[in-house]
């Protein structure tokens, strides 16, 4: 039997043998899952510095748009035009580093080595009022010293978890100064990456036009966008939103008089950035430093955080979003989980995106070809019915001539 010959697909060994092998190849790939996710983890740690200049390139896009748009619109020259725009950017962004520099590393380094310096005096502290707490509440016959015991060994572990844990801190000390110098290389190439994106833009366009007909091409185009929007509507919002609830949350502890406040509120701010888990790990973070100050500062940050989350998942991002990214919690806590176990902290970032991406590709991509299908069906349904009822009248007809005659 030839190769070339078409009948061979049409015995019967042959979906058997198809279905088999698809089966074998699912197993596989499900068994080995492992595997796959450290290989693209490698890959990603190795192709990390451009994928940042990307990410880099991709934030700063929407305002050298603008700045060549509004500000340098006129000029005959465009690509001089649109490297003023990167040129100005770049200060923009420099400017605003050194000022968030200036303006809170020096209380926030003063706020970590003042909790490192005074970590035994607050354990101390904190120790004898839980033992004061154990035996105001033996006298009214409340037994806790099974927890305060627990509590307190657990207290008095901590200062020593530094000392004992040096080499890993060294070691996060050597990934942090890796992590720097691939943003450095990924700052450099956000640089290239904006001066020459109009050539980019062209190569891409001219790629998909060579191997798409115009209408799928149209198609691809329109995806993009939609995903454009999410994604720049996303990231521009949710820093402006990790930004309020940072500086909210520092007004209301200078308010309520509590020590630790650029501290606690960056790590409350950057926390939020992260979906769903972000805020819990800020608030758990936060009332763990005040709780070795003072226990009612630690009771009181809970409860503003709680009133200050509540209002920030149903007034502030509603407000930022829009319909933009009107999606199921279920289905953005599905990515959160599923994205985060792959890709860590930079999964969880890119979860609502992505559940945002998915969501309108699901509802306005497939199930709009699934219903177009169907009418389709349909139409073709009806074809049939009405061709089968008019020879059925075709036929009656000649009966009724037949009987006639």
């Amino acid at each position: 039997m030839k190769l070339n010959n078409q009948r061979w697909k049409k015995k019967r060994w042959v979906p058997y043998t198809i279905a088999t092998c698809a089966a074998v190849a699912l197993l596989v790939f499900l068994t080995h899952l492992d595997v796959l996710f450290a290989g693209v983890k490698a890959l990603v740690r190795f192709v990390s510095p451009v994928l940042i200049g990307m990410v880099i390139a991709y934030i700063l896009n929407p305002l050298v748009n603008f700045l060549q748009r509004k500000v340098f619109g006129k000029m005959k020259r465009q690509k001089l035009a649109h490297a003023l725009s990167v040129l100005i950017t770049l200060v923009v962004v420099l400017v605003i580093l050194v000022v968030v520099i200036i303006v809170l590393v020096p209380p926030l380094a003063n706020s970590v080595i003042t909790l490192i310096t005074n970590i035994g005096g607050y354990v101390a502290s904190l120790t004898g009022m839980l033992e004061t707490l154990s035996s105001s509440a033996s006298q009214v016959h409340i037994d806790l010293t099974g927890i305060t015991e627990k509590i307190t060994e657990l207290l008095e572990k901590l200062p020593r978890l530094v000392t004992d844990n040096f080499d890993v801190i060294l070691t996060k000390g050597a990934g942090i100064g890796s992590g720097i110098f691939s943003l450095i290389i990924g700052i450099i190439l956000a640089v290239y990456f904006m001066l020459h994106k109009s050539g980019l833009h062209s190569g891409i366009r001219r790629l998909l036009r060579a191997l798409f007909i115009d209408k799928k091409y149209a198609k691809i185009s329109d995806f993009w966008y939609r995903c454009d929007k999410i994604l720049v509507h996303y990231i521009i919002y949710n820093l402006l939103d990790a930004l309020i609830i940072g500086v909210a949350n520092a007004i209301f502890m200078l308010i309520a008089g509590m020590p630790f406040v650029p501290l606690i509120s960056i790590v409350v701010g950057v926390t939020n950035l992260a979906p769903t888990y972000g805020p819990i790990v800020g608030a758990v973070i936060g009332a763990f430093i005040l709780v070795l100050v003072n226990p009612w500062f630690a009771l009181w940050f809970l409860v503003f955080t709680i009133v200050l989350q509540f209002c920030d998942g149903y007034i502030l991002k509603p407000k930022l979003f829009g319909d933009t990214l009107s999606v199921s919690p279920l289905w953005i806590l599905i990515c959160v989980v599923v994205l985060g176990r792959m890709f860590d902290v930079f999964g969880m970032l890119l979860a609502i995106p992505f559940a945002a991406i998915s969501d309108f590709v699901f509802r306005d991509i497939i199930m709009l070809k699934l219903e177009q299908r169907k009418i389709k069906r349909m139409k073709k349904l009806e074809e049939e019915e009405s061709e089968d009822e008019i020879r059925v009248h075709l036929e009656d007809d000649e009966f009724d001539d037949d009987r006639d005659k």
